[in-house]
């Protein structure tokens, strides 16, 4: 591996391995690996235990079970270990022993970084007395490969003092630092063009001899007057105007519309609220990581207030501890739906036995009383050539945080016919869509990015899948029947005749 010690040394040719010992399967077995069989099984494995390391090669030190031993680069394998224990007592011990000196190895650099040596630095003499800091000794490590000598600037004890204020006896002035010391001449500038406009015109009006007709002169001096009011009034009330025509939301609405946003319910748990979001913001990162769509950032919406019209889709995770929509909410989603929007409700309890079934689940219960005051259209589970299985990845199924339960959209206006799919007129896109595996729970991410909540099974691949049906379900979303066409170009050629 790059990140190991071993990383520059070239992997050999020469060395066979018929027995070794396996390292037991832990979830940070990559990372302890320094290296590997071509298959990927570790034959040299690394743990750091307190202030030091332990390293275990999985073979004899006979040649009975690896040729490793008696190679070359067995020799470089150890030297590198020798280096990563810094040896700095048997450094010094080899080097009074035969009264040599120590060889500038590494030397620290003004920003606190290991850098070679200098041309001007020289050995180091150890001897039984300290080791002054000098111009010829700067501070480093003293030594070879197999073992280093470190020369601090400072004793282990040290301590530093804070600094005391000097005592000033010359006159001083404190002055304070500004940050911000600009003024805004928008306004007066534009009342100083405003008056210059004012007297450009009664000039104009001079010249013209309007101000020499006596009959017309207190005419004139009125009007004049009517504009300098005029003027002066729209002036006053420049930033009243401006603030009358901003109505309270525009802003976020503004935000809203410029971006495609994945929306999700709040209901008011903490808990559930959080996954979501963060379940959103991951199916974000994949879809700006995987296609040409960039949504921004999810939005929490209060479906009893806010406004849904800007969100393609709604996350609605079925909590049965949070209290139950109004009837006023209820009806709001309902015309969401039928105005083209969709909603994703997510039971999260894989609810395998269908939706008509018995069951005793909570959120199932909580979810028929929700539906039961919409106008819900007839459901099946997504067959298997629908749009949905197609729209940007080949899907079998739609997995999340758990897998077995079917993904349930709006019924084809006649199931039996392959070739009536999708299953509305219009758009094409289902206004409604039901599950219990825990899409959110599946896709959500931390702040770097690495899942929060396993799957059930714990199986890597099943997170993959469920970001890929999050995927096509948004793909879906926003090309309607477009991808229908698309996927039926075959029939449709067939009956043009070409």
């Amino acid at each position: 591996p790059k990140t190991g010690p071993f990383a520059a040394l070239a992997p050999p040719a020469d060395v066979t391995v018929t027995r070794q010992v396996l390292a037991e399967p832990t979830p940070d077995i990559v990372e302890r690996s320094w290296a590997t069989l071509a298959d990927g099984t570790p034959l040299v494995t690394g743990l750091k235990k307190g202030k030091g390391t332990l390293v275990l090669f999985h073979v004899t030190p006979e040649a009975t079970w690896s040729s490793l031993p008696i190679s070359g680069s067995f020799v470089e394998m150890l030297r590198r270990i020798v280096q990563l224990s810094r040896n700095q007592g048997a450094a010094v011990a080899n080097a009074e022993a035969a009264a040599t000196s120590l060889a500038p190895y590494r030397m620290i650099s003004a920003d606190g970084t290991l850098v070679p040596p200098t041309p001007d630095a020289r050995p180091l003499v150890p001897g039984s007395g300290p080791l002054p800091v000098t111009f010829e000794n700067p501070p480093g490590l003293y030594g070879s490969e197999t073992g280093v000598f470190a020369h601090n600037l400072l004793e282990a004890g040290s301590t530093f003092a804070p600094l005391v204020r000097p005592e000033i006896t010359v006159p001083v002035t404190t002055v304070q630092y500004a940050f911000d010391e600009s003024h805004d001449l928008k306004g007066p500038l534009v009342a100083a063009a405003l008056a210059l406009m004012v007297l450009d015109t009664l000039a104009v009006f001079w010249m013209g001899g309007l101000f020499s007709r006596r009959p017309r002169r207190a005419r004139t001096a009125a009007s004049a007057a009517a504009l300098l009011i005029a003027l002066g009034a729209m002036l006053g009330h420049a930033d009243i105007a401006r603030a009358d025509d901003a109505k309270p939301g525009d802003s976020q609405a503004i935000e809203d519309i410029s971006k495609t946003r994945i929306a999700y319910v709040m209901t008011g748990e903490p808990g559930v609220d959080s996954i979501s979001r963060a379940g959103l913001e991951g199916l974000t990162r994949f879809l700006i990581e995987k296609t040409a769509l960039e949504p921004g950032a999810p939005a929490g919406v209060d479906i009893s207030r806010d406004e849904l019209s800007f969100y393609p889709l709604i996350y609605w995770p079925i909590d049965p501890t949070a209290a139950m929509p109004s009837q006023a909410a209820i009806a709001r989603i309902d015309a969401y739906m039928q105005q083209g929007g969709t909603v994703l409700f997510d039971t999260r309890d894989q609810f395998a036995n269908g939706i008509g079934a018995d069951s005793t689940s909570p959120a199932t219960e909580r979810l028929r009383d929700i539906l039961g005051n919409l106008n819900v259209p007839p459901l099946e589970p997504v067959p298997s050539d629908h749009v949905l299985t197609k729209s940007f990845y080949i899907l079998p199924e739609f997995p999340g945080r758990f897998a077995g339960s079917p993904l349930w959209v709006e019924a084809s206006l006649e199931a039996s016919n392959t070739e009536n799919r999708p299953v509305r007129t219009g758009d094409g896109v289902s206004p409604i869509m039901i599950t219990a595996n825990d899409f959110a729970g599946a896709w959500a991410v931390d702040e770097n990015g690495d899942p929060l909540l396993p799957t059930v099974p714990s199986d890597p691949m099943q997170r993959i899948y469920a970001l890929r049906a999050g995927v096509n379900i948004m793909m879906y979303m926003l090309t309607g029947n477009y991808k229908s066409d698309q996927v039926h170009v075959p029939v449709l050629l067939e009956r043009l005749g070409q």
